[in-house]
């Protein structure tokens, strides 16, 4: 009788549970954790090349080479063609549903092509997915309803892109979001962003100008490998919540070369977004760029991979922010401010851990979340206010891995600056001033 060996399969299936659980385990840790090394140390006086380990391949161009080819296959809709008027009067809202479902359903590529006219749209969403390729180009205006009353079906978005893959909006026009009417009445509470991009892949949004939204002007929300560039994005600098660009769950976003002045954060990013990079951006007026709110209503939130290098502030009543919530949790990590100009901004650095944006006064929580590994390196320029280095941080969950090189700010009109450090653990490389004492 043949010597019988004993089955490995139960061991394999133990392994593999095992292996499993252990990687469910991370994930509810920290879901952006694995976007970036862990770096959960700062070594005073290194080098801080592999502080940022930004995923360049998926921001690489290789994503958007087939936005712009030109196939020879490659079919044209112009909205013209399906009955927009194009007067600024008439409601052009059917007809760019009607050249939008042409251009979606006919397969390969197709360009829709929106001439130099005013085009007048109610709320409308461009739904996918599609079977085709998609390059938008707006050459003319698109201009929102000024009536509260015809975005009652939706009270949160003027044009929405859902779910389309591999999409450019391009072509030099201008999207007016009519916002007036809304900022007079400062509630936070219907209305409308002028653009929103929600789970969209591959998304390449370039050379527009966006101005005077209701509220948010271009959000980017549950999207993927999204590269924005040469944006114009304008709004009185009084005007209520009208954030130029908002980041929300988005991975792999790069925002460059372009000019934000709006009445609150030139760039937001929010919870669940992680490898996002900007680069070459003017800023104000304006609240400057922020990282948050984060962990309002004691939520879990998590920001991660975050660059910004190279960027003018003026006049904004701050610079490089983050701000989070007490009594929330999770963590904003992994953050680099780079070669950045503030001129005649009232806080230039800031992290505030004890942020309350609500008129009742916020209670004494004693969870927070957790900021570590943020390195400001070469920033230069002047600040309206007496402190332009700012680290309000939590006593329980204080800001780890602070690292200041290079730092050269003064008061508006060559006074000495000061620093507000609290709850913070950083070093200093080379010139820094104002240092923390």
């Amino acid at each position: 009788m043949a010597l019988q060996r004993p089955s490995l399969l139960p061991f394999f299936f133990i392994v593999i549970s095992f292996v499993a659980c252990y990687c469910t385990g991370l994930q509810q840790e920290d879901p952006l954790s694995l976007t970036v090394d862990d770096l959960s140390s700062v070594d005073d006086g290194g080098t801080f090349k592999n502080l940022i380990k930004q995923s360049t391949d998926v921001l690489s161009l290789k994503s958007f080479d087939k936005l712009g080819s030109k196939a020879s296959s490659l079919k044209t809709v112009n909205v013209i063609d399906y009955g927009a008027k194009g007067d600024g009067r008439t409601d052009d809202s059917e007809a760019f549903e009607k050249a939008w479902e042409v251009a979606c359903s006919s397969g390969g590529s197709v360009k829709l092509v929106v001439p130099e006219n005013r085009y007048l749209l109610m709320p409308i969403r461009f739904s996918g997915p599609c079977k085709s390729t998609i390059s938008i180009q707006i050459s003319g205006t698109l201009e929102a309803s000024a009536d509260p009353s015809d975005y009652s079906k939706d009270r949160n978005h003027w044009i929405i892109f859902d779910s389309v893959e591999s999409l450019s909006v391009q072509g030099g026009g201008t999207i007016n979001g009519n916002g007036n009417i809304w900022w007079e009445n400062s509630c936070k509470r219907n209305k409308n962003n002028a653009v929103t991009f929600y789970k969209c892949t591959d998304l390449l949004v370039q050379d527009l100008t966006i101005t005077n939204s209701q509220q948010i002007h271009v959000s980017f929300q549950d999207s993927t490998n999204v590269k924005v560039s040469g944006l114009t994005v304008t709004a009185p600098g009084n005007s209520p919540n009208t954030d130029g660009i908002h980041v929300t769950n988005t991975q792999n976003i790069q925002i460059s070369s372009s000019v934000i002045g709006t009445g609150d954060d030139c760039i937001s990013i929010v919870s669940g977004s992680g490898n996002v990079q900007a680069t070459d951006i003017t800023c104000g007026p304006g609240h400057g760029i922020s990282i948050g709110s984060l962990g309002r209503g004691q939520s879990k939130e998590f920001v991660s991979a975050v660059t910004v290098n190279g960027a003018k502030f003026s006049g904004t009543s701050n610079g490089v922010r983050i701000k989070t919530w007490q009594g929330g949790s999770g963590s904003a990590s992994n953050i680099k401010f780079q070669n950045i100009q503030m001129d005649n901004v009232t806080n230039p650095i800031i992290i505030d851990q004890n942020y309350c944006d609500q008129k009742k006064p916020c209670k004494q929580e004693r969870s927070a979340v957790q900021i570590r590994n943020v390195i400001y390196q070469n920033i230069k320029g002047t600040s309206a206010s007496d402190v332009a280095v700012k680290f309000d941080c939590n006593q329980n969950f204080p800001c780890q891995g602070i690292v200041l090189q290079n730092i050269g700010l003064q008061r508006q009109g060559g006074e000495a600056a000061e620093s507000y450090c609290k709850n913070v653990k950083l070093s200093n490389i080379g010139d820094v001033f104002p240092r923390c004492s």
